[in-house]
């Protein structure tokens, strides 16, 4: 397998494998390519996979940062900030190598949007720097649709051990498609709320996320959250908004509502400069929830976040 990239390029390949023992030649040869060129290397892939790698690997896996994506990643828009770019800042000088796995066959319906949005926002948040990111796509048991948009998030696809250019790369056009309307909350509570009702609508949240059956530090990261979205509504979105909050599927769901509109696609996902006043709202939304879906359109933004039970 070739690094795929040369000097400052940054590069971005698929790999589609069949069996674990592909998928095991295939990873450990990156990686192995990596060390011996003096690169960092990382790898952020579901458990079972990761010890295939760190089995491959042998005495060299004690070299390379193994992360299990089912914990780290199991929110997709907290993965480029705290596992890619956590991982690429801490080694400024130089090429870094990643392997990257955040769509895996347990990956539910309503979190693959999330998914194929955080594939396609990688091409921005690295362009122009010295990284190679490898994401592993199982095309044994990912749904034919996952695997037609790795070729249009990815500019380059290895498979049957060939490196292909993928004619289909566009990531912009993922990140538009699943910026889709969300579905209807079920049976919400709803608190509306303007400038002068920031604690309420807290604490609102707070008792319903409660009654609902979160405790501990999962209604520290509901206030958490909730505060930072609200804050958000009343000073870029037009002043007021909307919050629900309902239970659904073993989680409980928060959703903020308002006029505003975001016109950063990563936003909440790039990490802020030192010394930076602010711009960490949605960041620390991701942080604290299992998972984060947003919408956004000229009538305003809604942003919704999952909390498990």
């Amino acid at each position: 397998m070739s690094s795929l990239a040369v000097d400052d390029e940054f590069a971005h390949p698929a790999l589609f494998y069949r069996t674990g023992q592909e998928y095991a030649d295939r990873t450990v040869a990156f990686v192995r390519e990596g060390l011996a060129a003096g690169e960092p290397v990382a790898v952020a892939v579901p458990g079972p996979n990761l010890e295939l790698i760190r089995d491959g690997l042998g005495a060299q896996a004690e070299e390379v940062l193994l992360l299990d994506m089912t914990q780290v990643g199991r929110n997709p828009g907290r993965i480029i900030p705290g596992v890619l770019r956590a991982f690429a800042d801490t080694h400024p000088q130089g090429r870094v190598r990643i392997i990257g796995e955040p769509i895996w066959a347990g990956r539910t319906p309503v979190e693959y949007p999330a998914c194929a949005q955080h594939e396609a926002l990688i091409n921005a948040a690295f362009e122009g720097r010295a990284a190679t990111i490898l994401c592993p796509y199982d095309v044994s048991r990912l749904d034919a649709e996952v695997v037609a948009d790795a070729r249009i998030t990815h500019p380059v696809v290895i498979a049957d051990g060939r490196e292909l250019t993928s004619d289909a790369y566009d990531w912009q056009a993922v990140v538009a498609r699943y910026n889709e309307a969300l579905p209807p909350a079920p049976d919400a509570a709803v608190f509306p709320f303007g400038s002068g009702d920031l604690p309420d609508v807290r604490h609102f949240a707070v008792g319903e996320a409660g009654r609902l059956g979160l405790g501990g530090q999962r209604l520290q990261d509901t206030e958490l959250a909730v505060a930072e979205l609200t804050t958000n509504s009343v000073v870029h979105g037009g002043g007021r908004g909307t919050l629900l909050i309902w239970a659904e599927a073993g989680q409980v769901v928060c959703e903020v509502r308002d006029e505003g509109r975001l016109t950063d696609p990563l936003a909440g996902r790039r990490p802020p400069k030192n010394g930076q006043i602010g711009g960490r709202g949605l960041m620390l939304v991701h942080y604290v929830a299992d998972l984060v879906r947003v919408h956004t359109s000229d009538d305003g933004t809604t942003v919704r976040f999952y909390l498990g039970l």
